[in-house]
């Protein structure tokens, strides 16, 4: 039974901004405009052969924090991923506000 979760500490500069970000091990998007990659299969494997940009379309509230939803732009795959503490909140509330208008 394989690891549902790899821990990797991995700084990466954005593709959509530019922006470099420093890895903790639990980074996997961007901090100012909340973009990814698509590497992963499961968190952290870097098993994933599409390397496409995951754009931020949604985000989601719980009890527990916010919830980002990333759709890659190259093969359609939609992610959900736990917000950080050092995600930007304008961004993260912008983002919510564009989809509510989608709703």
């Amino acid at each position: 039974m394989s690891k549902k979760f790899e821990r990797r500490k991995e700084s990466f500069t954005c593709l959509n901004c530019g922006h470099h970000v420093k890895g903790d091990g639990y980074t996997n998007h961007c901090p100012k405009c909340l973009f990814s990659r698509h590497v992963d299969v499961n968190p952290g494997d870097r098993k994933c052969q599409c390397l496409g940009v995951m754009e931020p379309i949604g985000v989601v509230s719980t009890s527990k924090g916010y919830i980002i939803i990333h759709k890659c732009q190259k093969c359609g795959m939609v992610k959900r991923n736990k917000s950080s503490v050092n995600d930007c909140f304008e961004t993260i509330l912008s983002i919510a506000k564009k989809g509510e208008s989608h709703a």
